[in-house]
């Protein structure tokens, strides 16, 4: 009785003082029965289960199941009881539900036996019953439960246990007010449960009888902890890909990782070590003048690499394999970091996901993340970010802007950075534990720095803004624990970073004229030399207000010298000088 889970306990101290039972949750699961003599399990399917705990442990006679369109079956206990009490025979198949409640009828009010019922599939009736009597059907079962009355000594019910996916799937006034149906929820595994499985189930694998006591103790321990909150048939699912798979039992962290993400291959893996050492160096191509941030970003790219990332609280830590929080001024970078990241880990920027925060500024738009709720317009498709981290789990995270988004929604990360998991409306978990987090935000860059500001003065500014609000203003700590100390200031564009963003672009405006117009360009530096002392004068708006500059000062004047002298393909226009005719703005004067 020790060894029973709490559910199991409430269900047979109860079934002295409740005729009926609403019994949801983990309820298409296999169930360990633990033997009452033995310190041993035996694995049941739910209806199995309940009826050999009530025989064995409560020592009813007879438990009998009622499955919709199939009628009843035997559990456990002594057939023959059936036919006594009903005159009829196991199997027994009845359809019209009034003739199903004439039978549970007899069963539970018999004085001769002790009986039980399982009404299984209970959430499914009202969608497969060939009856249209359901409505009469729950309200004779809702009188039955005020009439019925206990037998025996000492006195106990015969109860009707209906099987249902959520307790909500039985009509509210069936239960309302009513202190003759008891809910019980049936958890996931617990620890000991999961334990169990493990001992069980592990010899199977590869390897396992090489291994001596301690390295076994070590095996299940892990399995143990990384199946948390997993279903038992989940469980046994992972030994049988290992197998299938040909891992060994020191392998078994990789059968749990491939079950999980549902890919075989791990991107993780296959990265060049050099390209990792040489992080800085990639980084500092596409994202210039960010020399501290880049930095910080390397440091944490390594340390995802070797799956470090929340190792200091568990050896089975399953949270991201990084977590950032860009925060600077706007047009420094912040996004274009992100990309980076994620065509230098994956190789391809499709890995990058990006959420714009500002578009979930209403609570229930975080349905579009995770889903609408069932029965809500949109259910059937499921949620925007469940659905993007299933389809490919290896994957850079970006939610841009996290400051605009609606305070309710955050509560959405706190799951994400703890457990590396959401659960979606449609109740199927996804996994982040192969991605990598980013938040941006532009907090207090408006109002508490200056272009003339130290990056370390900066920093000081930003930090204090950041703690401030989720402290203070939306009173989220939990959330800045969760991010740690993975924030990451951006520094303002400095004049001398201003320079080089101006000659990339520049260079893209020739490549692209080159490549789909077969047009050389050729710029002389007086040219170069005015557009950059025209852009220097205000940098406060970073890499993006030096490119809306220099379509005003360049490109556009460029259009209209191209349509002035019309080259042909394979020419060559030399651009000679740049200047402001005070009438057309600015004008470039250039030749073939």
């Amino acid at each position: 009785m020790d060894r029973l889970p709490k559910f199991a306990k409430e269900l047979l101290r109860f079934s002295a003082t409740h005729p009926q039972f609403i019994l949801f949750g983990n309820v298409y699961d296999v169930l360990p029965l633990p033997l009452s003599e033995e310190d041993r399990y035996i694995p049941h399917p739910l209806t199995k289960y309940l009826g050999e705990l009530l025989t064995i442990y409560s020592n009813y006679e007879l438990v009998v199941e009622y499955v919709p369109l199939e009628g009843f079956q035997f559990v456990s206990g002594k057939a023959e009881i059936y036919k006594e009490i009903t005159k009829r025979e196991l199997p027994d198949r009845i359809v019209a539900l009034m003739e199903v409640y004439e039978t549970i009828k007899h069963i539970v009010t018999n004085k001769e036996h002790k009986c039980a019922v399982l009404i299984n599939f209970g959430s499914r009736m009202t969608e497969i019953s060939c009856s249209r009597d359901y409505p009469d059907f729950m309200y004779h079962m809702f009188r039955l439960s005020l009439q019925q009355n206990p037998t025996g000594n000492p006195p106990t019910f015969n109860p009707v246990l209906f099987i249902v996916d959520k307790d909500n799937d039985i009509p509210a006034w069936y239960i309302l007010e009513n202190p003759r149906v008891r809910t019980i929820p049936i958890p996931k595994p617990d620890f000991e449960i999961r334990r169990y499985i493990a001992k069980a189930i592990l010899p199977r694998v590869k390897g396992w009888s090489e291994l001596d006591e301690d390295k076994k103790e070590d095996v299940i321990k892990t399995f143990v902890d990384m199946t948390s909150g997993m279903y038992s048939r989940e469980m046994l699912a992972i030994v049988q890909l290992a197998i299938r798979e040909d891992l060994s039992a020191l392998e078994i962290g990789e059968s749990i990782r491939r079950y999980k993400v549902g890919v075989p291959d791990n991107p993780w893996a296959k990265i060049d070590k050099d390209k990792l050492l040489r992080a800085e160096e990639y980084l500092r191509r596409r994202v210039m003048g960010q020399e501290q941030a880049i930095r910080r970003t390397a440091e944490i790219l390594r340390r995802a690499y070797f799956n470090l990332s929340g190792a200091q609280y568990s050896r089975y830590s399953t949270r991201p394999k990084g977590v950032l929080f860009f925060v600077g001024p706007t047009g420094v970078g912040k996004t274009e970091m992100a990309k980076a990241l994620a065509e230098l880990i994956f190789g391809s920027e499709h890995n990058y996901i990006r959420f714009d925060m500002s578009e979930f500024s209403q609570e229930h738009t975080n349905q579009r993340l995770i889903g609408a709720p069932p029965g809500y317009v949109g259910y059937e498709t499921g949620g925007e970010l469940t659905n993007a981290v299933k389809q490919n789990p290896f994957s850079v995270i970006l939610f841009d802007e996290i400051e605009k988004a609606h305070p309710r929604i955050l509560d959405i990360f706190l799951q994400i950075l703890d457990d590396g998991r959401l659960t979606s409306a449609k109740g199927e978990t996804v996994y982040f534990s192969e991605s990598i987090i980013i938040f941006t935000s532009n907090l207090g860059a408006a109002q508490k720095i200056k272009p003339d500001m130290s990056y370390e003065e900066i920093c000081e500014k930003l930090m204090e803004e950041i703690h401030n609000f989720f402290k203070y203003s939306i009173v989220r700590p939990e959330i800045l624990n969760r991010i740690g100390e993975n924030i990451v200031v951006f520094d303002f564009i400095r004049p001398e970073t201003a320079r080089l963003i101006m000659e990339k672009m520049l260079n893209n405006i020739r490549f692209k004229l080159e490549e789909e117009k077969g047009i050389s360009l050729r710029i002389s530096d007086k040219v170069k030399e005015k557009l950059y002392q025209e852009i220097v004068k205000d940098l406060s708006m970073g890499g993006r207000g030096i490119g809306n500059k220099l379509e005003v000062l360049f490109v556009n004047p460029l259009s209209r010298l191209l349509f002035e002298l019309f080259p042909k393909e394979g020419s060559t226009v030399y651009i000679e000088d740049i200047y402001n005719d005070g009438v057309e703005g600015w004008r470039l004067k250039g030749s073939l």
